[in-house]
């Protein structure tokens, strides 16, 4: 498989070229050359499906072409150590929990996938891996804490995570820079999109590309977010065992819009998820797009949905390349939603006094959006992307009640915490990557 850039202005790259370079060196975004359509047998054998089969059919459909067969079940089976379920929250509403994984978020999938295929792709190079790579990662709160324990102790991988100061929640900065080993925490004096324009800048950077092989774990690399897509064939297969077939409707809250992006994937793939709704919360730019088919990119805001707090979400540049460029056509799969932090607070409230299902704040913009815009004779499920105890301050807040604390927490808020304070100015950010390149 060859995999262009959105940008459409350098020549293709082969897998192992557009993983360990992350971001195309017109500054766009890889996407598969051909999108592979899965045979009508297997859309309807899901349901027998358990969901480490279910992705490993995908993963073969998707990279197939360039890692044999046995090794990618092999890569899916040590990503896929924990489950996904699916659970019904109100009659014809489902939870599709993606929290289940290492760091209770919804990003373990991609980062423990892209981490085993770049070690995978490392290994298999000509001469081996002689160099060191070097993984950028900008986040909001729950990228980071997944890429940096997906990546721990990588042999060859170095992981910078770059998170905004005073932005991410205690749990998630505990996740991220508590870890050291192969592991750095850089809190930056600024907010999400300044600390993704870092990163981007980093890798257009010749003198950084010359001294230090660099990749992105954002969703910004095609390993991170296609992985993603299993999600949706899990939870597709979970609602047709339970006797659902037609008219089912995903939620998803969208931030940096790569969790989104590759349930759009599985569509083109065969699965039949009748549409979309993109939850935003305040920071509304695709919204607002849909609305006014002008894509107007401003200054990220925070929110107690913070995984979502993106200005100039990437991967609207993949939604944008998937559907030619036509809002008409991106309209027919996709509707938007917002919800704003007192919406989020009341959601959270009343959907534990009535259904007893305590939400976080981003599955609560999923939720709500969910509930306000399905229709009649639909089914739908929308993504619990993180556990509510990630976010203790909020779910006090909007419903006087403590979240249960699962160990694996408990255990990262007892660390020290180690981090490097750096400004959003790229020069900065610069010397210190060569001072430890």
């Amino acid at each position: 498989m060859k995999y262009y850039s959105t940008s459409h202005s350098c020549p293709e790259a082969s897998l192992e070229e557009a993983v360990i370079r992350g971001l195309a060196p017109d500054k766009g975004l890889y996407m598969p050359r051909t999108i592979p359509t899965l045979p009508a047998s297997f859309i309807e054998a899901l349901p027998s499906m358990s969901l480490t089969e279910a992705a490993t059919g995908v993963a073969k459909a998707l990279f197939g072409e360039d890692i044999p067969g046995s090794d990618l079940e092999s890569i899916v089976e040590s990503t896929l150590s924990f489950d996904c379920p699916v659970v019904k929250v109100k009659e014809g509403i489902y939870s599709l929990e993606l929290f289940h994984g290492p760091t209770l978020a919804f990003k373990d999938v991609g980062a423990r996938f892209m981490a085993r295929m770049l070690s995978y792709l490392l290994s298999h190079r000509k001469g081996g891996a002689s160099q060191s790579v070097n993984v950028l990662v900008a986040t909001s709160g729950d990228t980071g804490s997944a890429v940096a324990n997906g990546f721990l102790g990588v042999e060859g991988v170095r992981v910078f995570v770059l998170y905004p100061k005073g932005r991410v929640s205690p749990v998630q900065e505990s996740q991220i820079a508590t870890l050291g080993q192969n592991i750095t925490a850089l809190q930056v004096e600024g907010n999400f999109d300044d600390c993704q324009a870092l990163v981007k800048a980093a890798f257009m950077d010749g003198d950084l590309r010359s001294a230090m092989l660099l990749t992105s774990a954002n969703s910004i690399n095609l390993a991170r977010f296609l992985p993603q897509s299993f999600y949706y064939f899990g939870a597709y297969a979970a609602l047709r065992a339970m006797g659902h077939k037609e008219d089912i409707v995903a939620c998803v809250p969208s931030g940096n819009f790569g969790n989104i992006c590759s349930g759009l994937i599985g569509k083109r793939m065969g699965l039949p998820i009748k549409r979309f709704i993109a939850s935003n919360n305040l920071n509304d730019v695709f919204f607002q797009y849909l609305r006014s088919g002008v894509y107007s990119p401003r200054e990220s805001i925070a929110t107690y949905a913070n995984a979502m707090d993106v200005g100039a979400p990437s991967n609207f540049a993949r939604i944008l390349d998937l559907y030619g460029g036509s809002v008409n056509e991106i309209r027919k799969d996709i509707e938007g939603y917002v919800v704003d932090d007192d919406t989020i607070l009341r959601t959270m409230k009343e959907c534990l006094d009535e259904n007893g299902y305590l939400l976080d704040p981003h599955g609560a913009c999923a939720y709500r959006a969910l509930s306000e815009g399905i229709k009649d004779g639909e089914v739908g499920f929308f993504c619990e992307t993180a556990h509510p105890a990630k976010f203790p301050e909020v779910v006090m807040k909007a419903t006087l009640t403590q979240a249960p604390q699962p160990e694996r927490l408990t255990a990262f808020l007892g660390r020290k915490k180690e981090s490097v304070t750096i400004g959003k100015d790229f020069p900065s950010f610069k010397e210190f990557l060569l001072s430890v390149g």
